[in-house]
């Protein structure tokens, strides 16, 4: 097989099969003006996928003059992935083509302080792929919100959860009997921004999430990092105050315990925003009638978030930062606050930062969890270990009967 020198290229293996499977076939030029890489690059890396029977060469293209290009083509057009998001009260779940596109979800509720939630995740899971399509299941991948010491292995420490070293990944492979992949959800989500999205063109951004938590992913010269322990980007818990409310992690003052939902709610009840029984739909709803103190709660927020932001960026230097997650629903009020506070606390050079703030729904969770499973056959780091290489054998062995 041929080398493989970075995640750069490895990723973009993933991508030029997701890139045909979503457009159908393509030339070499076209695939390296979508991807944003060189045509020597790609020539380089279709070479490898024809060699290792991924896709194919089909007719030539129509040409107007000069030498007619080549089209390539997936020999491996069934292949799909599974993508499990699990929380403290449900389990949402995606079936995912290999070009990513959503093929069916489905959600199902769940009690992740159960003595039996193993028991009840490995149930939801089996009974969501029981109703797929039969075509070749490549893995399941599975995103948390908190720390996992390695994909391929995938021992959870998840405070919003009350795990501590669950040995998720091992019960899952042992239940299910296929390869699965464990992750933050959020480096899941930066994942399929590299490998879907805006990331696909840049080997250095920041993914950052606001909803129930606050968290974030970065991509650092094409790979997602993952630090020591495996939770790299729990911005969340950067420390605000030494006297402020104390956070779901068990510290006082950190970022999540000011803007994450269940304090913006807590603070509305407390104002008179919302009901005593108000969650943050009433809340939202409150700052689109125009209630000045509902507006005020999410501009202050944005204002938070923008001066922690701003910290990050000097730290890592993103080419650009995407927010994510539920809290975008009412972005256009976090972000009176945010864009003053991010801008200003910025170094003059880096002051005009690209922040993209993506459309949201639910089971783009999922969706991410899903990409773990697309990316890891060209997995160059080798967080994936053997379960990368299991579901890169099942990816060939679709291709041969296809």
């Amino acid at each position: 097989m041929a080398n493989r020198p970075t995640p750069r290229t490895d990723v973009t293996r993933s991508a030029i099969l997701a890139h045909i499977g979503a457009n159908g076939p393509a030339s070499r030029a076209e695939l390296a003006r979508a991807l944003a890489v060189s045509p020597a690059l790609m020539t380089q890396l279709t070479r490898d996928l024809l060699a290792d029977g991924l896709i194919v060469e089909l007719e030539q293209a129509p040409s107007n003059g000069g030498r007619p290009a080549r089209m390539l083509g997936l020999a491996a057009s069934a292949g799909r992935a599974i993508g499990v998001k699990v929380v403290a009260d449900h389990v949402a779940f995606v079936e995912v083509g290999i070009d990513g596109r959503v093929l069916r979800s489905a959600s199902e509720p769940f009690d992740a302080a159960s003595s039996t939630y193993l028991t009840e995740l490995v149930d939801r899971i089996r009974h969501f792929i029981a109703g797929g399509s039969g075509a070749t299941l490549l893995g399941v991948g599975v995103g948390v919100p908190g720390s996992v010491d390695q994909p391929g292995s995938g021992v959870v420490d998840a405070p919003q959860l009350d795990w501590s070293k669950v040995e998720l990944g091992d019960a899952l492979r042992r239940a299910l009997e296929l390869p699965v992949i464990v992750e933050n959800n959020v480096n899941a989500l930066a994942v399929a921004e590299r490998l879907f999205g805006l990331g696909r063109s840049h080997d250095n951004f920041l993914v950052v999430t606001i909803g129930t938590g606050v968290g974030a992913g970065i991509v650092v010269d094409g790979n997602v990092l993952r630090a020591a322990s495996g939770g790299a980007g729990e911005i969340g818990h950067i420390p605000i105050a030494d006297d402020g409310p104390r956070c779901s992690c068990g510290n006082d003052g950190c970022l999540e315990a000011y803007i994450g939902e269940a304090a913006l709610v807590a603070r509305a009840r407390a104002e008179g925003v919302v009901s005593a029984a108000g969650g943050i739909a009433s809340l939202r709803a409150a700052a689109e009638s125009g209630d000045e103190r509902a507006e005020r709660i999410f501009s202050e927020a944005g204002a938070l978030l923008g001066r922690t932001l701003a910290g990050v960026v000097h730290t890592i230097a993103p080419a650009f930062i995407v927010v994510l997650g539920e809290g975008t629903e009412a972005w256009r009020h976090w972000s009176f606050g945010f864009e003053p506070a991010f801008r200003s606390h910025l170094l003059r050079h880096v002051r005009s930062i690209r922040v993209e703030v993506e459309t949201w729904q639910d089971e783009s969770w999922a969706q991410g969890a899903a990409a773990l499973v697309l990316a890891t056959p060209f997995d160059a780091v080798g967080a994936a270990g053997d379960q990368g290489r299991l579901i890169r054998a099942r990816l060939v062995e679709q291709a041969g009967r296809s």
